[in-house]
């Protein structure tokens, strides 16, 4: 093949008079070939290089929204989260399946609002407790502290009256929480066998938050446990607000039973943590000082008002008789 391209090729430089080198119209083709090989590879390499960058970006692309999509899947389990941890409040699966607790009052108790609704006493702790109701139309007032200036003021006895009267009213969960972790009484008061309490479940020895039901009374508590040690130290472990919001959301009232406000700092810590504060004062027992000490420490906008305990003008057996109808009276 190679010999006819050459004859033809030397046949016509012969007739037109030229010499041309033998190879020289190969050479050309071979070169435009390789050139057009080379611009090939070339436009190969670019392509290369162009569907790499592609592909580094399409990479990056994914891997940023592959990350948005899991920021997106964090955020809806924190939302489930979240509702799992503050149920609405008319929620009360968990408050109905509350170990019930057997209440047995002793015959020295002062709970005058069970058993003896007829008294002075009960009728003024229903007074009391129309107007928390009618406060609460006006301001925020879920959780009621009740605390004194200083120990045996009877704080604990108001507390659980308040907290018996408020569940008079069915429509509305009640929950006395016994915030004294340091002579804890409530046990005694109810005459309840010793339960694990705020104390156990601070402290991680028991996972359930230890809430009660006392069903003949249409109460929840939340008791302290066992007295520890170092009390202070349980509440600053930083469980106490986040229980504060879980029991806000099942319950319509809490009643806390804290403790005195002068001689410790446990009752400054609830005190943050609650709506509205009631001091109680005893007659006879609140020196001028330290209730003037005991103002000066509580929140000026949480303070409900006080409460004179031992009044001498309370002591009127006959008041109920005085003020009912013949037909409402107690017979004797």
């Amino acid at each position: 093949m190679s010999n006819i391209f050459d004859a033809l090729q030397r046949a016509e430089s012969e007739s037109a008079g030229v010499e041309t080198p033998r190879f020289s119209l190969a050479t050309e083709l071979l070169q435009a070939a390789e050139q057009r090989v080379r611009e090939a590879g070339a436009s190969v390499q670019r392509a290369r290089a162009e569907s790499s960058d592609s592909t580094s970006a399409a990479q990056l692309l994914q891997a940023t929204e592959q990350k948005v999509r899991e920021s997106e899947a964090d955020k809806r389990e924190a939302r489930a989260e979240s509702v799992d941890l503050n149920p609405p409040a008319s929620s009360f699966d968990e408050l109905e399946r509350c170990p019930v607790l057997q209440v047995s009052i002793p015959q020295d108790s002062r709970l005058v609002s069970v058993g003896k609704e007829e008294s002075l006493g009960a009728e003024k702790f229903r007074f009391l407790a129309v107007r928390l109701r009618h406060l609460r139309q006006t301001r925020p007032l879920k959780k009621i502290l009740i605390t004194s200036s200083i120990p045996q003021e009877g704080k604990s006895t108001v507390a659980a009256n308040l907290a018996c009267t408020l569940a008079r009213r069915k429509q509305q969960k009640t929950l006395l929480l016994e915030g004294d972790l340091r002579r804890p009484t409530l046990a005694e008061r109810f005459g309840l066998d010793r339960t694990p309490g705020l104390c156990e479940w601070l402290s991680g020895q028991t996972k359930s938050i230890n809430v009660y039901r006392l069903e003949s009374l249409g109460l929840w508590v939340l008791p302290a446990g066992a007295a520890p040690e170092n009390p202070l130290e349980l509440m600053q472990s930083g469980k106490l607000a986040p229980l504060m919001t879980q029991l806000e959301a099942w319950f319509d009232w809490i009643v806390i039973d804290s403790p005195p406000i002068l001689p410790l700092a446990d009752a400054s810590m609830w005190s943050r943590l609650a709506d509205g504060i009631l001091l109680v004062t005893r007659k006879g027992k609140t020196e001028k000082k330290q209730l003037l000490r005991g103002l000066e420490t509580i929140e000026k906008s949480k303070l409900l008002g006080a409460l004179v305990n031992s009044s001498a003008n309370a002591a009127h057996t006959d008041y109920y008789q005085r003020y009912s109808s013949p037909a409402d009276q107690p017979k004797e």
